[in-house]
């Protein structure tokens, strides 16, 4: 049973940072792409940036560019979002999202197998 379990959202005054966390358990295999998706308020849920787990290459949306940085433990299987220099516009819920091994890493949605339930974050 696979599990993406998304952690450290919360709310956060403009200009401040936030580290958002997603442990993954129960994956036969190492995905080939995880990434960030967000919903914002209203709104379908947009890619905010990839990881290919093999390469460590990266795309970062235009909304999060220069503000913001994935990574990726291998070892101990979570996914990070460094992001600083948070708006309000950032206001949405986050979700951890992971493509299987013989996907492509890409920004559809329909590309990720297995998703967290999600963690908001507020600015105000």
């Amino acid at each position: 049973h696979v599990q993406l379990v998304e952690s450290g959202g919360g709310s956060v005054q403009a200009g401040g940072s936030l580290r958002l966390s997603c442990v993954a358990s129960g994956l036969v295999s190492r995905p080939n792409c995880m990434a960030w998706f967000r919903r914002l308020p209203g709104k379908e849920r947009e890619a905010v940036v990839l990881i290919h787990t093999c390469t460590s290459d990266t795309f970062y949306s235009d909304s999060v560019m220069g503000r913001s940085t994935i990574s990726h433990d291998k070892a101990a299987n979570t996914l990070y979002l460094q992001m600083h220099a948070l708006k309000p516009e950032d206001t949405a819920m986050y979700y951890c999202a992971a493509a299987g091994w013989s996907r492509s890493c890409a920004s559809r949605r329909e590309v990720y197998d297995y998703w967290g339930q999600g963690t908001q974050v507020t600015v105000s």
